[in-house]
């Protein structure tokens, strides 16, 4: 009896400690992410990703959560990179040419008239996508899929004949490439982040736009602006990064699962991107914006600016620049 005695509460107390092991690693085993994004929860990138992160969780029965803070209520636009950097939020989605300063690479998807229409967008993806993952991946992220916008236009108050129609104004801008355009045009560039652009209208900020029609439903830009050209200049795409320190510290089948909604994501994004651009153009005739094509001249002149920047991207690109070109126009031409 003395020894039952003696070992009773010793056994207890290795069951509890046991038991509090036991919680603990349940507790661990579920790993939660915040996932800041720049838009709008109504947003087809947003809708794409909240239905990424479902499928994260389902793929891994709950065993990490991702939570998604959208219309840049957890950081900015142009917070989200650095935060991701840094650890503070694990995951995230960004527009690929906010960070053009950092390396020309960055850039290519808004030189304009380089890829202004999703076949050649997909051919540009597919030449770049290794170079940029590896620029990502030297800032320690890791990049799951990119999406891109419809094709961009201009919007404006008045009817633009050429870019002399433009000279002085205000114009919104979303990345360096972006504000150099608008330069070359004779304008004036003012950053402005999609969360912030209708009380930019609104308030006079800016007075022109150059965007999509995706934004433009978003921001509601038949409020303040009457025309809508669909010059169709460019595709920007975002991309969702992940912190690799982070990612690493997943257990394989979780990283898979990770992976494996990312390539999903992908697809799906691209397919809708391209379904809902004339749907999002037709929403802005039914609210009275008068929707154009660009004359011959805005044209012509639209088209000066894209030679000119596409020569000035070589220059700053080096020999990787002119390596993703040089494929790209090799995929273009078969």
């Amino acid at each position: 009896m003395k020894l039952h005695s003696l070992l009773s509460p010793l056994l207890r107390q290795s069951l509890a400690a046991l038991s509090a092991i036991a919680l603990a690693f349940s507790a661990s085993a579920e790993t939660k992410w915040d996932m800041p994004t720049p838009y709008p929860v109504s947003n087809f990138h947003t809708e794409n990703i909240q239905q990424f992160a479902a499928d994260v969780d389902a793929a891994t029965g709950g065993r990490l959560k991702i939570t998604v803070h959208a219309n840049g209520a957890l950081y900015k636009a142009n917070e989200i990179k650095r935060a991701v950097q840094g650890g503070q939020a694990q995951i995230g989605e960004i527009i690929i040419s906010g960070a053009s300063n950092e390396d020309p690479l960055f850039a290519l998807d808004t030189i304009p008239f380089l890829a202004s229409s999703y076949p050649q967008a997909r051919a540009l993806w597919q030449a770049s996508r290794a170079k940029i993952e590896e620029r990502f991946a030297r800032q320690g992220l890791k990049v799951l899929f990119s999406v891109p916008w419809p094709p961009q236009g201009i919007y404006s108050k008045v009817a633009l004949n050429s870019s002399a129609d433009l000279k002085g104004v205000k114009i919104r801008s979303y990345s360096p490439t972006v504000a150099r355009m608008i330069e070359l045009m004779g304008a004036q560039p003012v950053t402005v982040q999609a969360a912030e652009l209708t009380q930019a209208l609104t308030t006079g900020v800016v007075s022109a736009n150059i965007t999509s029609a995706s934004t433009g439903y978003d921001s509601k830009s038949w409020e303040q602006l009457g025309y809508y050209f669909d010059v169709q200049a460019w595709l920007p795409k975002n991309v969702v990064i992940v912190n690799q320190k982070q990612f690493d510290s997943l257990d394989k089948a979780t990283r898979d699962a990770l992976l494996k909604a990312g390539a999903a994501a992908e697809l799906r994004g691209w397919k809708t991107s391209e379904e809902k651009t004339l749907w999002y153009v037709e929403q802005l005739k039914k609210n009275n914006m008068k929707v154009l094509p660009a004359s011959a001249d805005l044209h012509k002149d639209l088209v000066a600016v894209g030679d000119r920047m596409t020569k000035e991207w070589l220059e700053q690109a080096g020999a990787d620049g002119q390596q993703v070109y040089d494929a790209y126009r090799k995929a273009i031409k078969k």
